[in-house]
């Protein structure tokens, strides 16, 4: 039997995950890129997005950087969940803004991963920074030959 190769693995993890993920599909977001340990997502600020100062809500810009996280994070074909997450916000996001979330492995050791996750606007500007530390569980996305 022959083997997958990492990049593949990434893209049927993403696959798997991305049918039963209600929220990323939700917000609008668009998987632009995955492969080992790294995912780049976008997402429209859409009026709904807004908060009450007519900026993108911290709390979109936070779930567009941590479903980076967790495509980056699960592309190993490993269920892996969040343990902790911190971001920082350095500018705002608009309505009509198209926001770009690049989420990479910084390390992975036996069940735990770090990932650091920039968001910018396409003009890139630098709207967030995000750590995720994420925990692998047991389970796989999809059924891999032995090989």
């Amino acid at each position: 039997m022959s083997r997958i190769s990492d990049q593949e693995r990434a893209e049927r993890s993403s696959e798997a995950m991305l049918r039963d993920d209600h929220t990323t599909k939700g917000f609008g977001m668009k998987i632009e890129a995955v492969g080992p340990g790294v995912a780049t997502i976008s997402m429209l600020v859409r009026k709904d997005h807004l908060n009450g100062h007519g900026t993108c809500h911290g709390g979109a810009i936070f779930t567009l950087a941590d479903s980076a996280f967790a495509f980056a994070c699960n592309s190993h074909n490993k269920v892996s969940v969040a343990q902790h997450c911190s971001v920082t916000f350095l500018a705002p996001g608009r309505e009509s803004d198209r926001l770009i979330a690049k989420a990479r492995e910084v390390t992975l050791a036996g069940r735990s991963g770090v990932y650091d996750v920039t968001v910018t606007r396409e003009d890139e500007v630098v709207i967030a920074e995000f750590r995720g530390l994420s925990r692998t569980v047991s389970g796989t996305h999809f059924e891999e030959a032995a090989g």
